[in-house]
């Protein structure tokens, strides 16, 4: 069995035990693979600002690494509320970016798991004129500082 049908199988069995009733399509994504879920019970299946979704997302990873380090990352989406939420934040990070270079300020975004974090720093990743900075330590959300990178010759 490789990943995507492990990955597949302890979804429907989590939504099963959680009494939900579900279909989940495999999608491939830029992102890598894509575990949709269609259900009656969207709204429940996703919870307050995707937490549900989120801690779903993160059990099926955190079982498919205990059987195999190496593998790939899946991403758990249900009524394609994930697809609609990264469209809204590239269009805020961009915008935020935008602003940063303007006034030259750093902005800090709003407190952001992990997945969203990782996301910003790839919108960002391609932008010369831009930086972007996590803090360290355990917590789940963060905020990201997002500033103007420094030139070289600034620095000395």
């Amino acid at each position: 069995m490789n990943t995507v049908e492990s990955a597949t199988k302890i979804l429907d069995t989590m939504l099963g035990h959680l009494g939900f009733t579900a279909t989940i399509e495999v999608q491939e994504t830029h992102d890598g693979p894509c575990l949709q879920i269609h259900s009656a019970e969207s709204e429940a299946i996703i919870g307050k600002d995707g937490d549900r979704l989120d801690d779903l997302q993160y059990l099926v990873n955190r079982i498919l690494r205990r059987h195999s380090l190496k593998a790939e990352r899946i991403k758990v989406d249900c009524s394609h509320f994930r697809s609609i939420q990264e469209d809204q934040l590239n269009e805020e990070i961009r915008g935020l970016a935008e602003r940063v270079k303007a006034t030259g300020k750093p902005l800090q975004v709003r407190p952001l798991n992990a997945y969203y974090r990782r996301l910003v720093h790839n919108i960002l990743a391609d932008d010369l004129q831009i930086s972007s900075h996590s803090p360290g330590g355990d917590d789940r959300l963060k905020r990201i500082t997002i500033s103007v990178k420094q030139s070289p010759e600034s620095s000395s």
